[in-house]
């Protein structure tokens, strides 16, 4: 069977059984036809080890249009995609390289960047001490912003996944509530009694009709998509304002912010693997990124009882 068509099943076989998005799914797919271009349609059972060392030192040496070289995660994801879509093809009994012969270039430790106490305070208190110019309605923008800002340090959610919240999903009696993060995974978010409390000042100013929990109050916009929620571009522009308003001069995105919420977490106590549930990683190895905490947890757990009982000279 020819290659295209193998990539057509693998493709069907990731969105139907493997639940994975629609943006993974067209990834894989530019990721697997520039491979079978650049090895010039071969066919499975040709693909080598060499002709993967070969496509490797491809990848590493190519240049886009602006002269841009390839990062070295980007590589990976391309490799990722060419095992993923060789298992495949070792499921279906077709003659190929054995998957697990493809590794991956080696990354750099990955470091996070997240809010100190300090700079926290000042981004949260930043909608009423800094209104946004030109705001139609501004006092409901005002909460509105407060309340995402509360939000996205209250739950650690992605950017996305907080911009799909609608209000009937939320359960402020409980202080929780379901929310579907990547590939579709439900998983249970928790209210901090701070975001309940805005959440509820928030809605009992709207007089809106839309069902998302956070939407635009632009009054210019009415008739056209007045009844949609924000974008994660809008709820991303939103915390870049109050950041620069809040005087902090390092880039804060929501997910430093989801940072900041995990970092929070495990400088109180919590442990890695309840972490890595409340943030949603399929993958310990994601939350991971985090040990720069419990190492600092590790010092002081040291500094604190190793040689206690020993008497100073």
């Amino acid at each position: 069977m020819p290659a295209t068509n193998l990539i057509s099943d693998f493709l069907v076989y990731l969105e139907v059984e493997r639940n994975r998005s629609e943006r993974t799914v067209k990834n894989y797919d530019f990721y697997l036809r520039r491979f079978f271009l650049w090895s010039k349609n071969i066919t499975p059972e040709k693909i080598t080890l060499d002709l993967v060392r070969q496509y490797r030192v491809w990848l590493n040496r190519y240049k886009d249009q602006h002269g841009k070289g390839m990062k070295k995660n980007t590589q990976n994801y391309h490799l990722i995609a060419l095992r993923s879509f060789l298992k495949y093809l070792s499921k279906r009994d077709v003659k190929t390289l054995a998957p697990e012969k493809i590794e991956l270039a080696r990354m750099p430790e990955r470091s996070v960047a997240f809010l100190d106490a300090e700079e926290l305070e000042r981004l949260l208190e930043a909608p009423f001490k800094n209104s946004r110019g030109g705001e139609a309605n501004a006092d409901v923008v005002r909460l509105r912003d407060k309340t995402i800002l509360e939000m996205l340090f209250s739950t650690g959610l992605r950017v996305s996944e907080l911009a799909g919240l609608k209000k009937e999903t939320i359960n402020l009696k409980r202080e929780e509530f379901t929310v579907r993060g990547k590939g579709d995974k439900p998983r249970v978010v928790f209210l901090s009694n701070q975001a309940r409390y805005w959440i509820e000042k928030y809605l009992a100013k709207r007089k809106d009709m839309s069902p998302f929990l956070f939407t635009s109050h632009d009054r210019a916009r009415k008739g056209r998509d007045y009844d949609g929620g924000l974008t994660p571009r809008s709820v991303q522009r939103i915390v870049e304002h109050y950041a620069r308003a809040a005087g902090i001069t390092k880039r804060i995105t929501p997910h430093t912010v989801r940072h900041t919420f995990a970092t929070d977490l495990l400088r109180n106590g919590a442990d890695i693997r309840s972490v890595q549930t409340l943030l949603g990683h399929s993958s310990i190895t994601t939350t991971q990124i985090y040990t720069h905490i419990t190492d600092e947890r590790l010092r002081e757990v040291y500094n604190a009882f190793h040689a206690k009982g020993k008497k100073k000279k």
